[in-house]
């Protein structure tokens, strides 16, 4: 799986920029603030159908301009087409196509370009809160099972809806009467979610073990456990028993989501712990570890793509080596020499003569070295 060529129009920094790619590493070598980060950020959206900066997509419009527009030819499932984003500054619906043809949903486009990115911000994803865990989850089930994307939309869609009621329920108290319609249909989507991260989150900790394994030199191993509600005694159950276990939470928490006006039971409310040497990584890892822990998760993350798909995903990695020794470069680099890579530098130093260089400034891409 590959990126051939990106064309991009009035998205971020720039105005009206081409490239062309080669199959195996990219570098992108610029300052600060010049629009490496932007362009991973194309590629990834491209990708995902969703930025990883921001959830306003006027954001990712020049600005002056009405519209982004961003192309690009990918070479997937044995063929060649071409993916096209087009993002208004208003109310009007983004337009996603696929050779030539506009796609309903994201989901359409599921396969066609798979990506993995390491971003500065995914640092801190071991550290604070468990958004970002979840966020990390789904993405990857996302790209591998289309199925789960749509179930895991109408979870959402059904957990606004109850808490909107939640918070309504005093100025308009016979919303309550629908309230275990609800209940049930976010506990049997639900079960499904939770069956999904389970599974996704025991594979991630095997594959993740054994690169944090040989990152650190044999001197660490890397554990990761799922957390769900504490109903869910087994979360590899059958979705039929996870969700009359889920319809217990909510029935335990019923008084209380009454009374704050929040809905408190559910898998919205999921995480993963990661422990290093039998601590865990939020309170007691150093620096160093963390990052050599979340490269991990990255690195596996590609690999569970390439086992699901059959293709490795394009590797989108933004600042990945700074910080780290000389022997954890070597791992990161080595890791490099299979399927297409993008990565950010502000010097090429020793990455050189492993691909191709393209200078980033101002907006602009610069030819090939």
């Amino acid at each position: 799986m590959q990126i051939d060529r990106l064309s991009l129009r009035g998205f971020r920094n720039y105005e009206d920029a081409q490239a062309q790619f080669v199959p195996g590493v990219n570098l992108l070598v610029g300052g600060n603030a010049n629009g490496k980060t932007n362009l991973l950020e194309a590629v990834s959206y491209l990708s995902t159908g969703r930025s990883f900066r921001t959830r306003r997509e006027a954001e990712l419009i020049r600005f002056g301009a009405d519209f982004a527009e961003l192309r690009a030819q990918v070479q997937s499932q044995e063929r060649t087409r071409e993916l096209r984003a087009v993002l208004f500054s208003g109310r009007r619906p983004r337009q996603l196509w696929l050779a030539g043809v506009r796609q309903r949903s994201r989901a359409a486009l599921s396969g066609v370009l798979t990506s993995v990115l390491f971003c500065p911000e995914d640092l801190m994803i071991l550290k604070k809160g468990a958004s970002g865990r979840r966020r990390l989850m789904d993405g990857v089930i996302c790209q591998l099972r289309p199925n789960y994307e749509a179930a895991l939309a109408e979870y959402g869609r059904l957990l606004d809806q109850k808490s909107a009621l939640l918070r309504e329920r005093y100025d308009n108290p016979s919303l309550l009467q629908v309230l275990p319609e609800y209940d049930l249909r976010m506990a049997q989507t639900g079960a499904l979610v939770i069956s999904y991260r389970s599974r996704y989150v025991k594979a991630l900790a095997q594959e993740a073990a054994r690169y944090h394994r040989e990152f650190s030199g044999d001197s660490e191993t890397l554990e990761l456990t799922y957390r769900t509600v504490s109903t869910v005694t087994d979360p590899f159950a059958p979705p039929e028993t996870l969700c009359a276990q889920l319809q217990e939470h909510q029935r335990s928490h019923a008084r209380a989501e009454l009374e704050s006006a929040q809905c408190l039971s559910g898998p919205h409310k999921d995480d993963f712990e990661a422990v290093i040497n039998g601590l865990p990584v939020a309170q007691f890892a150093s620096q160093g570890q963390t990052r050599t822990a979340v490269i991990s998760l990255k690195l596996a993350e590609r690999a569970l793509l390439r086992q699901g798909t059959g293709e490795t995903p394009v590797l989108l990695l933004d600042d990945v080596l700074s910080e780290l020794d000389a022997g954890r470069q070597d791992f990161v680099l080595n890791q490099l020499r299979e399927g297409q890579v993008f990565i950010t530098c502000c010097e090429t130093d020793r990455l050189t003569s492993l691909g191709q260089v393209l200078s980033i400034r101002s907006g602009t891409i610069g030819g090939a070295q």
